[in-house]
């Protein structure tokens, strides 16, 4: 967390932009803080009113880049209703000394209830199953499924999310490895620390939960997929960039991915597709090996009301340091 120079007023302005739960607005009201409430702003609306703002509170569709920056006259705090930060330009917050804090803790739960939810989906044929009973064709045999006991699921990126995951998979019988690039000594009886060769040699399903990051970006890819000793199960509850969308259709077409579970996409403005991005989708809508959902796993009824709870106590830690200071 960067350092404020010049401290916060005792009342702030905080300009929200996205919906967030009645908690963060109520509580920072309570406390005297002048809050402004857009949920529904566009770009111009933000522009307009941050010249006047100490603190901005986002989610996912609103663009911190220098152009909007360069607005925030008075900005000193940027909160992130979520985990991902990638939507903020993060070095030019830090050469601006703006502080960045997120709610990385309240929704992973939530994505990990749903990595295991559409991990089990897979493996039981549901999503196939499911269509053909209510088209009403009986196929008990065709849809035979697999368990979940006994396989090696690999989590790449061992954060709040990946914890939460290997805390969830801990009575189902499964053998856990995680790989984290920053992290050491993180192993115990629920994971094995690992690396990639050992995923590479041991892994049936591949998860990925990590930030996008420059070096994320496209993590997944065909030259990766190529290095595993027998095909996988990929599930993405990241971004949607951290894996090459190419390379997953090529994979599925090769047998080389099983199934896979996607709760992101590349483009998730899909009216915004290209003719390639079109044809990838369109591909993977058609597999009955594949499936997905909008953008959801972190977004569930009670991670709505925790995100905010997080954001609301991580504000009211960092007013309590400056007035200690």
């Amino acid at each position: 967390m960067n350092e404020v120079l010049n401290p916060l007023p005792a009342v702030w302005n905080v300009l929200v932009v996205d919906d967030v739960h009645p908690i963060l607005t109520d509580g920072l009201r309570k406390l005297g803080h002048n809050v402004l409430y857009l949920p529904n702003s566009n770009r111009a609306n933000i522009i307009a009113e941050l010249p006047k703002q100490h603190v901005l509170v986002i989610r996912t569709k609103t663009l911190v880049d220098k152009e909007l920056l360069d607005h925030a006259t008075h900005l000193k705090i940027i909160a992130r209703a979520g985990a991902g930060t990638d939507n903020i330009d993060l070095q030019e917050a830090q050469i601006r000394n703006i502080v960045c804090i997120n709610a990385g803790e309240a929704n992973s739960d939530a994505v990990a209830e749903q990595s295991l939810a559409m991990l089990l989906m897979l493996f039981a044929n549901l999503f196939r199953a499911n269509a053909q009973v209510k088209a009403g064709i009986w196929l008990r045999e065709a849809n035979r499924g697999i368990e979940l006991a006994g396989k090696t699921v690999a989590i790449i990126g061992y954060g709040n999310t990946g914890k939460a995951l290997a805390q969830k998979l801990s009575g189902m019988n499964v053998n856990v490895l995680a790989y984290d690039k920053y992290l050491s000594n993180y192993g115990n009886a629920l994971v094995q620390e690992s690396h990639w060769a050992d995923i590479f040699e041991q892994a049936d399903v591949l998860t990925f939960h990590v930030p996008l990051t420059p070096e994320t970006k496209y993590y997944f890819n065909e030259s990766l997929l190529s290095q595993f000793k027998k095909p996988i199960y990929l599930l993405n509850l990241s971004r949607g960039k951290v894996l090459n969308t190419k390379d997953v259709v090529l994979g599925l077409k090769q047998g080389k991915i099983l199934g896979a579970a996607l709760d992101v996409l590349e483009n998730e403005q899909l009216e915004t597709m290209t003719e390639l991005e079109k044809s990838l989708f369109s591909e993977l809508c058609e597999s009955e090996n594949v499936i997905l959902s909008p953008h959801i796993g972190g977004w569930t009824q009670e991670s709505y009301i925790k995100i905010s709870q997080v954001l609301l106590d991580k504000l009211l830690t960092f007013k309590q340091k400056l007035t200690n200071n």
